[in-house]
């Protein structure tokens, strides 16, 4: 599940963790090309500060929520100082519960980074060392095994952040650098990496925050602006390819209606459309009498541009996350141990829904337009379905069930998440986020638009090559030749799953951007 990225040498530079949020691209580096992360001093000297705060509280007689209690509905009991070594390693191996299919190293690599960042900043009260670990396995390419379910999004992402935190202990299960499972005690030793035995407050500090929900969330995010650009791209070849009209994005006309991303997509549609014979091949308005375009070539940009708003709104609540310290207690910066509320998932649980509904919406307009290159009835003047002998030959028409397959499914995929609380710890937390479910359907959503877009794109080819002798704009030509240097023209029927598959790709690597771009210079 998920997209496979673009690569650079800038993706793999050096992270260094606590001197400020940690950022987007950041976070990209070392989830998906594994940047090297590094602490600073200011972050070892701002954690020694809150561990001497936690390690007064020890030595308290008075009962302290994650230092010398139980947790979650135990957290009445006193626990004496001879068995809370015992405490930590119970707390990290019961809440390490998850069960399925395993997560995606990318989204364990992130949600440990994000840990790590929270550590970072001394308001958790654990120990430099702590920290140290959790930058030298992630420097080392170890990935704990984490599982589909075991999160309900608030009191943090329990189960999946429990079975990182086991493996540092040398507990666990995890993949080496190469893939291989084995046991977490094997995995640190071939790196020589000591397993830490959690001290006070330590194993809550771990486990405590929405880490696996902001990582697929900035993962997301950093997916749907590329594919927001490629729907762009794929939504003005299909209007050039079905003398569709490119007046209807001007720009006076956007600024009526004054939605930053509608600005944008309609440039970039005027900008891949321009220079097009195909288009100036029907502006008479003798030659053509259609009025105006079906409105999933018309409406483009108020689609595609209100997706584009929404996930800006959803990169503000992100950067917000990544600018908070989650735990509870928290240490606060005059040196107050406090519980809060702040592990919630709410606010990110909220967006990672939101973005669901923009995925499956985009995707159904993309959908709409490769049905319209099929209907002779309605793609005027090119064959059924774009076959070579319709009848004999049936073209495209499959390739679009897939698309309306993967359409219907984002559908169920936008139903929320964030709706359905369910009760847990014997009704001490009776309300939690479901933000870690959200996040799972959204990584799933991503990855079906990008395979409703290659769909498009690689019909939209196929018609604007069934439209020569005109030639389409250089824009969409180029992206045209990039499509062909491993996928054919029209012809006879072929076999269609390896050409889309090889679309899919050209969509996540952005080669299909780059192409245009080549053209456009670099587009909204």
């Amino acid at each position: 599940m998920g997209l496979q990225p673009r690569d650079s040498a800038e993706d793999r530079s050096g992270v260094e963790v606590g001197v400020g949020p940690v950022t987007f691209a950041e976070v990209v580096a070392v989830a998906r090309h594994g940047a090297a992360i590094s602490i600073g001093a200011d972050a070892r000297r701002a954690m020694e500060e809150s561990r001497a705060v936690v390690e007064n509280l020890a030595v308290d007689t008075i009962p302290h929520y994650g230092v010398s209690t139980g947790f979650g509905a135990l957290a009445t009991r006193h626990i004496p100082t001879e068995r809370r070594a015992q405490l930590q390693r119970s707390l990290i191996r019961s809440h390490a519960a998850g069960s399925g299919p395993e997560v995606e190293r990318e989204v364990v690599r992130a949600m440990m980074l994000l840990r790590l960042s929270t550590l970072t900043t001394g308001r958790t009260g654990v120990r430099p060392v702590v920290a140290e670990t959790y930058a030298a396995v992630l420097n080392a390419g170890i990935t704990p095994v984490v599982h589909e379910y075991g999160s309900l999004g608030c009191s943090g992402d329990l189960a999946p952040l429990a079975h990182c935190a086991l493996v540092i202990t040398g507990e666990g299960r995890a993949r080496d650098a190469d893939g291989e499972l084995v046991d977490g005690a094997t995995a640190l030793r071939r790196h020589g990496i000591e397993p830490v035995a959690l001290a006070e407050k330590e194993g809550l500090a771990l486990i405590n925050g929405t880490d696996g929900m902001l990582g697929m969330l900035i993962l997301a995010i950093t997916d749907l602006r590329r594919l927001l650009t490629t729907a762009d791209i794929t939504a003005a070849m299909s209007v050039e390819a079905l003398l569709g009209t490119d007046d209807v994005f001007a720009d006076d006309l956007a600024a009526l209606r004054p939605h930053p991303g509608q600005a944008l997509s309609a440039a970039n549609l005027r900008t891949v459309m321009a220079g097009s014979p195909i288009r100036e091949s029907h502006r008479d308005p003798e030659a053509c009498t259609r009025v105006q375009d079906a409105y999933s070539l018309r409406c483009t940009p108020q689609v595609n541009g209100a997706a584009r708003d929404t996930v800006d709104h959803a990169a503000t609540v992100a950067d917000r996350e990544l600018a908070s310290a989650i735990d509870n207690p928290v240490v606060t910066l005059d040196g107050r141990v406090e519980s809060n509320g702040n592990f919630h998932g709410a606010p990110v649980a909220y967006v990672l829904d939101f973005l669901a509904i923009v995925a499956a919406d985009v995707a159904s307009i993309s959908e709409r337009r490769t049905d319209r290159f099929l209907d002779k009835a309605r793609n005027n003047g090119l064959p059924p379905f774009l076959a070579d002998d319709p009848g004999v030959d049936s073209g495209q028409m499959i390739a679009q069930y897939t698309q309306a397959g993967i359409v219907s499914e984002l559908k169920r995929l936008a139903q929320p998440a964030s709706v359905d609380s369910i009760p847990s710890s014997a009704m001490q937390e009776d309300h939690v986020s479901m933000g870690w479910s959200g996040a799972r359907k959204l990584r799933r959503a991503v990855d079906g638009l990008g395979r409703v877009l290659a769909i498009e794109l690689v019909t939209a080819a196929r018609a604007l090559d069934l439209r020569a002798p005109l030639d389409p704009a250089p824009a969409t030509a180029a992206v045209v030749a990039e499509l062909r240097r491993t996928i054919s023209g029209p012809g006879p029927d072929r076999f269609l799953a390896p050409e889309i598959e090889d679309a899919v790709g050209l969509v996540d690597s952005g080669a299909v951007v780059a192409a245009a771009e080549s053209i456009t210079g670099q587009l909204k």
